[in-house]
Parts: C-alpha cells; sequence; structure tokens
C-alpha cells in the first residue's frame, strides 16, 4: 500500500469510526506506527483530522462525506483503463469537456499523457481536482466554468456555470455519472451537478459516457441527460452482452475495456 492509499484508507477509517487509534490503524494496514504517526500529521496539517494522544479524531470542520479525491478509488484498475480509452478517442486539437469523478480524472491524466507536443489541448471543466492537475500543463488550455463549490465532490455547481457554456462549443464532453440505464438514460446523486452536466453534454457534439459496470442499472436521484443525448459509454468488462444490445438498440455505441 502507497501513501495515496494509505491516506485514503486513513480517512475512510475516520468517517466511519470518528477516531482511530495508532496501533490499531497500523495493525489493520500492516506498516509501522511511526509511518501511521507521519501520515496522520500530514492529514492535520491539512486540517482534514484533529491529532490526540496516540491518534486522531474527526475534525469538527470538515463534513465527512469526503472529497472524491481523498476517498479510496474503488474499482481503480477498471477506471484507469476507461480514462486510457476515453483518452484515444480525442482529436489532435479538440475542445474537450468533462465534469467530476473518479473516472473522469482518469480521462483527463490519459489526455495529458497523450497530448500532442505540437498541438493545445482545450478542457473546459466544472471539476476543480481536475481544474488543478491540468492548471500547470502547458499544452492545455483551461476552462474552468462558475459556481459554488460542493465539498463532497470538488464540481461547481449553479447557474453561474451556464453564463459560460452557453457561450461554448465542445467537440466532445466525457461525463461521469452515478447511473446509467438504455432506458432511463443518465443519473447522478445531487440535482445541482446534474444540471451543469446537461448543460456540458447540451454543448458538446459528442457526449461520451465513462462508467465501470456497477453504474450500469443503477439507480440515482436527478437526470443528467436522456439516452438519446448519449454517443458512447466506455465501460469495463463487467458489463453484459445483453447490457451491449439493450444500449445498442438505442444507439449507443459500447466500448469495454
Amino acid at each position: 500500500m502507497n501513501r495515496y492509499e494509505r491516506l485514503n484508507a486513513l480517512l475512510e477509517l475516520l468517517a466511519e469510526r470518528g477516531r482511530v487509534e495508532v496501533d490499531e490503524v497500523a495493525a489493520e494496514l500492516a506498516v509501522s506506527g511511526a509511518t501511521i504517526r507521519r501520515d496522520l500529521d500530514h492529514l492535520a496539517g491539512q486540517r482534514l483530522l484533529s491529532r490526540t494522544r496516540g491518534g486522531a479524531v474527526a475534525h469538527p470542520e470538515v463534513a465527512y462525506d469526503l472529497p472524491r479525491r481523498y476517498r479510496t478509488v474503488r474499482r481503480a484498475g477498471e477506471k484507469q483503463r476507461i480514462g486510457k480509452a476515453a483518452a484515444e478517442r480525442v482529436g489532435r486539437g479538440a475542445v474537450v469537456g468533462m465534469n467530476g469523478g473518479t473516472t473522469t480524472t482518469e480521462v483527463a491524466r490519459a489526455l495529458v499523457a497523450n497530448a500532442d507536443a505540437d498541438g493545445v489541448l482545450t478542457v473546459v471543466t466544472n471539476a476543480l481536482n481536475i481544474a488543478g492537475e491540468l492548471a500547470v500543463r502547458p499544452r492545455v488550455k483551461l476552462v474552468v466554468t462558475g459556481g459554488v463549490a460542493r465539498p463532497q465532490s470538488y464540481e461547481l455547481v449553479s447557474p453561474l456555470a451556464g453564463r459560460i457554456l452557453a457561450g461554448l462549443n465542445l467537440d466532445v464532453v466525457f461525463l461521469g455519472v452515478d447511473a446509467i440505464d438504455p432506458d432511463a438514460g443518465a443519473y447522478a446523486d445531487h440535482e445541482g451537478e446534474a444540471e451543469v452536466n446537461r448543460m456540458l453534454a447540451e454543448r458538446a457534439h459528442r457526449v461520451v459516457v465513462v462508467a465501470d459496470s456497477s453504474k450500469i442499472g443503477a439507480r440515482a436521484f436527478a437526470e443528467i441527460c436522456p439516452i438519446g443525448l448519449v454517443h458512447v459509454l466506455v465501460t469495463d468488462t463487467g458489463a453484459t452482452e445483453e447490457d451491449v444490445r439493450r444500449f445498442g438498440e438505442r444507439g449507443v455505441e459500447v466500448v469495454r475495456v
């Protein structure tokens, strides 16, 4: 387990229990107590927890529906493959939109890795974590929508985003979703995120949903867009032949990686 994974694990344990003890967590994570102390000190410096004698407790000012960048990325291998396959569909000089989430973050990383040294990629996003990674890339022209930041996801929401997006045209948008169904369409758990995601989709020539197979057939609160607006679904091999058939009947190309 590397340091990033340990930090994620510590915050998840803290979210579940409210407090952690160094010796107990060191045994669970199979590392030394000194390592856990350094990790807890680091997280305390970020004001993500409060140190105690022998451990740590949840910070009173932190909403422990933790930001996605600090969550353990489940199905990480699948999401990395999805991100790579999705990024390969982007042409030179394209204008790309993307919302927030762990899978779209992998798309962003793959896009940077694939960036043409002679071209500039334009990325429009409402995700602060993605913007933070791309802002230092000289071959990326970054446009960030306006809005109010949600600490649970680092996505900017509210009608302010629409003022920026209304004047833009996107070649392709990559949407991370909480649920997608060939009949119901694409959905998110939060209505504000769904609204901005819908605006991104409506401004794009091509809409590509990036979602691991656990999202297929799932249910979520707010509609992003009907299935008729989706052109491609990039997912993992957990998607069944029946899933491929049903999406195909709706005009959606399914790519399994």
